[in-house]
């Protein structure tokens, strides 16, 4: 592991999408970051399609073998509220990344910019404006009748002066060979854009923090149910949501599995934190998954990069 800087000060964002509005939530992404930066942050951290939102609980109209107009007529709502790599939002959010000199993780719908396939993605912003996205691997659940499979943007990881930082998105991180993916890759930061708020949740994220010997950033979202459009033709299954539709738990891990910042539940907040970044290296005396405490020779993992 080269040498890394001391220090890293994180401003994690956990806030509302402005459903289905890509034009407001850009504006609202801008807006954190240009107050985070205020704030000093150097790596900025935004949830899960945070642009243009994620419609918990929405189904499209899709049933087994079945659709109906007006889901379609829904989803293309969506279609077009999500955003194409390198269109005009990403060239506002590298401006915002140079012009602050910040990293900036920002979870978005993405929508291909040959096909009509939609992708929930994450894109790391570089301080120079340039820009790597990961597509996630497997949409989880009902979400497969929203966004496809990865066919590329695999395991992307940013070299930073605290060490490579990457990520995967929600569940992806119960396939533990993508974690080991980017263990390989030597992470020292993992980046975890999501949106459960269930308390098992949090022992998986202190789980991975230990196995990794990496920071595991857990950057969730609050949605309520007012936050869904009165248009929607789903109003039905908007109903039937709770008041308060995903709660948050927004936290910071550090390699040894403690919390450096306790969940924050049901508010809207920027969570801000001092990595110590002596720890990745000092925590794997002990046990490296991918080096001193690994057995090649017995286990390999093979990983198409895309």
């Amino acid at each position: 592991m080269r040498d890394l800087n001391s220090s890293c000060w994180v401003a994690l964002v956990q806030a509302e999408p402005v459903m289905f509005d890509k034009p407001a939530s850009l504006k609202k992404t801008l807006d954190y970051i240009d107050d985070a930066a205020a704030h000093g942050a150097e790596l900025i951290v935004f949830p899960e399609l945070f642009i243009p939102g994620y419609p918990i609980g929405l189904n499209f109209g899709f049933s087994m073998g079945k659709r109906t107009e007006a889901g379609r007529a829904d989803w293309k709502k969506y279609y077009d509220a999500s955003v194409v790599a390198g269109g005009s939002e990403f060239e506002q959010l590298s401006a915002a990344a140079r012009k602050t000199r910040a990293y900036l993780s920002v979870g978005f719908s993405e929508r291909d910019a040959v096909n009509g396939t939609l992708y929930n993605s994450n894109v790391i912003f570089e301080p120079d404006g340039s820009w790597q996205v990961h597509r996630k691997l497997k949409p989880t659940g009902s979400e497969r009748v929203v966004w496809g499979d990865a066919d590329r943007g695999y395991f992307p990881v940013t070299q930073t002066p605290w060490g490579p930082v990457g990520g995967l998105i929600c569940w992806e991180s119960y396939m533990p060979l993508a974690r080991v993916a980017l263990y390989q890759k030597g992470i020292t930061i993992y980046l975890s854009p999501n949106t459960n708020d269930n308390p098992e949740w949090q022992a998986t994220i202190q789980h991975i923090a230990i196995e990794g010997k990496c920071y595991f950033i857990n950057a969730d979202m609050i949605v309520r149910r007012s936050s869904y459009p009165e248009w929607l033709s789903e109003r039905e299954a908007v109903a039937r949501q709770p008041e308060t539709v995903c709660r948050g738990g927004s936290c910071i891990i550090d390699p040894y599995g403690h919390y450096v910042t306790e969940p924050v539940w049901d508010e809207e907040t920027v969570i801000y934190a001092d990595l110590d970044m002596s720890l990745p290296a000092a925590c794997k005396m002990e046990h490296d998954a991918v080096g001193h405490y690994a057995r090649p020779d017995v286990l390999e993992l093979t990983v198409r990069e895309g």
